[in-house]
C-alpha cells in the first residue's frame, strides 16, 4: 500500500470525507496527498455520471447514453462509501500503526460510529437504486430487440 503523507491522519476525518466526497477521491487525498495515483482516478467517473444524470434530465429516459453514464455515478458513490465503511471500521492500533506510526494515537468516537452507519445506509441504497436501473434499462433494450425481431 501507498505510503500517506505525513502528519496526523484521524479515522473519523478519512471517514466522513470519504462518505461526502470520496467518489472524487478527496479521501485518497487527504491521506495519501495530491500526487496519488489512485485518487485522480476517481473525479472523471463521477464526473461522467454526473454528465449522464444531466443528459437524462434535459433529453429524457430514452437517451441511451445515460444508460451508460448514470451507473457510472452509482458505482463510484458506492465504492466510496465502501471505503469509508472499511476505514471507519479498521482497529485502532492498526489504524495507528498505518497511518500514524510516529505521531498521536488516534480513538475511535462516536463521530465514526456514525460516519460509517451512514455510509452503510447510503451506499447500499445507491448501489441497490443503481443495480435497479442498469437491470431495468438493459432489459427495456432486449425487449424492444425482440419487438423488431418479431414483426
Amino acid at each position: 500500500m501507498k505510503k500517506p503523507s505525513p502528519g496526523y491522519k484521524s479515522k473519523t476525518l478519512a471517514t466522513w470525507i470519504a462518505l461526502l466526497g470520496g467518489s472524487l477521491g478527496l479521501h485518497r487525498f487527504y491521506l495519501f496527498g495530491f500526487s496519488d495515483w489512485l485518487g485522480w482516478l476517481h473525479p472523471g467517473p463521477t464526473l461522467l455520471g454526473i454528465v449522464g444524470v444531466q443528459r437524462m434530465l434535459e433529453l429524457g429516459q430514452d437517451d441511451r447514453l445515460s444508460w451508460l453514464l448514470i451507473p457510472l455515478l452509482g458505482l463510484m458513490l458506492s465504492q466510496s462509501m465502501l471505503t469509508g465503511i472499511v476505514w471507519g471500521l479498521m482497529p485502532d492500533e492498526r489504524w495507528n500503526a498505518h497511518f500514524n506510526p510516529e505521531g498521536p494515537q488516534h480513538r475511535t468516537g462516536w463521530a465514526n460510529v456514525m460516519g460509517v452507519i451512514l455510509s452503510l445506509m447510503i451506499g447500499a441504497g445507491i448501489l441497490m437504486a443503481t443495480i435497479a436501473f442498469g437491470m431495468q434499462r438493459y432489459f427495456e433494450v432486449q425487449v424492444e430487440e425482440a419487438r423488431k425481431i418479431s414483426q
